[in-house]
């Protein structure tokens, strides 16, 4: 259970890496075309990173759950009810923590608590989906969720085809949803092909795949537990993500393929990718015992969500604290500070960008490592 566990917490590690390395470049100008995501549709590397997480969840949920026997006990609802509202309260504690940094180094900058508060978010995405994600784990027989699973993907493609779903643009059924329910001032507003619109990556209408998406790793978890042996695993989860990523393949003639609008067909082709990964991890850890060459994605994987709120309040500090200014008034903070050395060693501004993630990344991990070598697990 152990071996396999770290194959798990190593997908866990390098999806939380990944997260960390395209959230902060050393400037938004200059990416690297992988370290960006699509435009719209269409798929980078970088918009693997997230929905790998999410499918890395799921599979965790099965293990969790398993010891509650898969019931809607009162502790099992306790527990998901209260790790649900620290998800958010987290993402919005984020936000906040901005905003007070801004009220000490911003001059005249106005603190509000609520006022263009961004109600959604990554880490509000993750306790939606895993609320309704537990719940299903919970009250469905386990040989129903993948029939529940292809009618959320159906239902959701239909909803997307008749309400202009697949168009960048304000008659968008995810943008119109979002602005009638959340109101423009606490939507992210997204921008493609020249104009902005509000339309936000993590809305609500688009939590709906993904449930579906936690709930495909859910199932891939019981295909761990339920074959004991590492090589059996290796080819019914190899098996299963091939099958997903033929499928999403196939569908994206019909369906685009896009993170932002989380599509169906984005569904199948990272799930199937990222049990094809997993499968991989199992067979080098598990079978094989090379394990020296993830060492530095477990300190990231046995702590995940606090890593990636550790790099989240780092990545605000880095560029609100201000270290006085140079004679054009233009502020000193780290992230600047930081981001020139990083161009004083190459001449490429998209090489420093990404020296630049990759040193940042680098310090968030020290936090992990040290959480790691101390035997600290911090749950979030």
């Amino acid at each position: 259970m152990n071996k396999r566990l770290l194959a798990v917490d190593i997908l866990r590690g390098i999806t939380i890496a990944g997260m960390l390395l395209v959230n902060n470049p050393g400037s938004w100008e200059h990416l690297y075309a992988p370290l960006s995501h699509a435009e719209w549709m269409g798929l980078t590397p970088t918009d693997l990173v997230f929905p790998f997480f999410v499918f890395v969840m799921g599979v965790s949920m099965y293990f969790s759950l398993r010891k509650f026997n898969f019931k809607p006990s009162g502790s099992a609802l306790w527990k998901i009810t209260r790790r649900t509202l620290v998800l958010f309260l987290n993402g919005w504690g984020v936000s906040w923590f901005g905003r007070a940094l801004r009220l000490i180094f911003v001059p005249d900058y106005e603190f509000v608590w609520f006022d263009n508060l961004r109600i959604l978010g990554v880490f509000q995405r993750l306790a939606l989906v895993y609320f309704f994600g537990s719940l299903v784990a919970l009250t469905f027989k386990q040989k129903f969720i993948p029939w529940l699973i292809g009618l959320i993907l159906v239902a959701y493609a239909i909803i997307l085809g008749t309400g202009n779903g697949y168009e960048f643009s304000p008659s968008n059924i995810l943008s119109r949803v979002d602005v009638a329910v959340l109101g423009e001032k606490h939507m992210y507003h997204e921008s493609a092909f020249g104009q902005t619109l509000a339309l936000d990556p993590e809305g609500l209408l688009s939590t709906l795949p993904c449930i579906a998406h936690v709930l495909i790793g859910f199932m891939v978890g019981r295909l761990i537990v339920t074959h004991r042996d590492n090589g059996e695993r290796v080819q019914y989860i190899a098996i299963a993500g091939i099958s997903l990523l033929l499928a999403g393949w196939l569908l994206q003639y019909g369906i685009p393929c896009g993170k932002k609008a989380w599509t169906s067909s984005y569904v199948l082709i990272t799930t199937g990718m990222a049990s094809c990964i997993l499968a991989l991890l199992i067979y080098i850890i598990d079978i094989k015992g090379r394990t020296k060459w993830c060492r530095f994605f477990q300190s990231f994987g046995i702590n995940p969500l606090f890593c990636y709120l550790v790099g989240t309040i780092l990545a605000i500090s880095f560029g609100v604290v201000r270290f006085g200014s140079d004679l054009d008034g233009t502020p000193y903070t780290a992230h600047r500070l930081l981001h020139e050395a990083c161009k004083a060693v190459t001449f490429s501004p998209e090489a420093a960008s990404c020296i630049y993630a990759l040193v940042f990344v680098g310090i968030t991990w020290l936090f992990g490592y040290i959480l790691y070598k101390k035997n600290i697990y911090i749950k979030i």
